[in-house]
């Protein structure tokens, strides 16, 4: 049985949105598309690089799906580690209106039977059932406890606006720190495990 991993990239504040470029997202009148880009260094590609390695497939926003459908499949040397691996695995969209997907090795997952059918493909596989950024399918997933891992690469950076991962009404969630490490650029790196609700006390 797999297990079910949600990468993401994040500014110190929170946001996810438009990491890669200016028009990546620019949703809700966003203007600081790219905010990664300056900070990304080879600590970081280390990282993706044993990340994509344990990918057993891939479970996508319609969004994130369409970003990637867009760029992905242009890259064609077999030893890239992330185009070998988004081209030659599985790819599952979340999307109720997403008919006919151009990129190869892609299945639409709907919306009415998405949680069972997320739950049949994750145990059917051996590796990971990775999702990367997508945003609101993320969220989905962490207010049904359907993660079983968090890694989240937070920058250095704070912008004040943007659309956050963790909305205000989510799911309580405690977790426990799997592991961790630091780039040369400071982006730390951090991946996490869901253990529950959160237990409250008193200090003193």
């Amino acid at each position: 049985m797999g297990k079910l991993t949600l990468t993401t990239f994040l500014t110190l504040d929170g946001v996810m949105q438009g990491p890669g470029g200016p028009d990546e997202d620019t949703g809700g009148g966003f203007d600081y598309g790219g905010w990664a880009v300056p900070y990304v260094d080879d600590g970081m590609m280390e990282f993706v690089t044993e990340l994509f390695g344990r990918a057993g497939a891939f479970l996508l926003g319609r969004r994130t799906y369409e970003i990637f459908a867009g760029y992905w499949p242009k890259i064609t040397d077999p030893a890239d580690p992330v185009a070998s691996r988004l081209n030659g695995l599985p790819k599952y969209v979340a999307s109720a209106t997403l008919k006919e997907p151009e990129w190869a090795g892609t299945t639409v997952l709907d919306g009415e039977q998405l949680q069972s059918e997320v739950m049949r493909v994750k145990d059917a596989l051996d590796g990971e059932l990775q999702v990367h950024g997508s945003g609101l399918l993320a969220q989905w997933l962490l207010a049904r406890d359907l993660v079983d891992e968090l890694n989240l690469l937070v920058y250095p950076v704070f912008l004040g606006t943007g659309r956050r991962l963790f909305p205000t009404g989510g799911l309580p969630t405690a977790c426990e720190l799997v592991a961790s490490r630091t780039t040369p650029s400071g982006i730390a790196v951090h991946t996490y495990r869901p253990t529950g609700r959160p237990v409250f006390g008193t200090i003193g």
